[in-house]
């Protein structure tokens, strides 16, 4: 079972939408703390309504993975940034582009229980993501 398989699963085993709501919530709430001096506009996802931040790392204990980073000023959209963090550290950059969450989106019905607006935040999220793992490594 990959990790997208695993966090599908979750999502399937919470009956309604405000389950899976507090359960993002709660995922946001458990992210570790996003250190205050990556709190800067160049790590900031501009396309969101809510202030989200992230910030892709080399990972110290072996600088060919890519760790992630990342806070937000909303319970649940804080909650989708560390569903993101948590799927995409501990991966190499080609894993990280190839990687599709678009197919985890549809399983978890994430789009259709988001506003439009949010729904758009969202994929502007993994863009920045990516587009920073490109910068690292490229």
């Amino acid at each position: 079972m990959t990790v997208l398989d695993e966090i599908a699963a979750d999502f399937e085993f919470l009956s309604d939408w405000d389950q899976r709501y507090q359960y993002l919530t709660e995922l946001g709430e458990a992210m570790e703390p996003m250190p205050a001096d990556e709190h800067v506009e160049s790590n900031r996802v501009h396309a969101c309504m809510s202030k989200v931040w992230v910030r892709a790392l080399p990972d110290p204990a072996d600088p060919a993975l890519i760790v992630f980073h990342g806070d937000c000023d909303t319970a649940i959209i804080k909650g989708v940034v560390a569903l993101l963090v948590n799927i995409y550290s501990g991966r190499t950059r080609e894993a990280i582009l190839a990687l599709d969450v678009d197919d985890l989106f549809e399983r978890i019905q994430l789009a259709e229980n988001l506003s439009p607006n949010r729904h758009v935040g969202v994929y502007a999220i993994v863009e920045v993501m990516k587009a920073q793992v490109a910068e690292l490594q490229g």
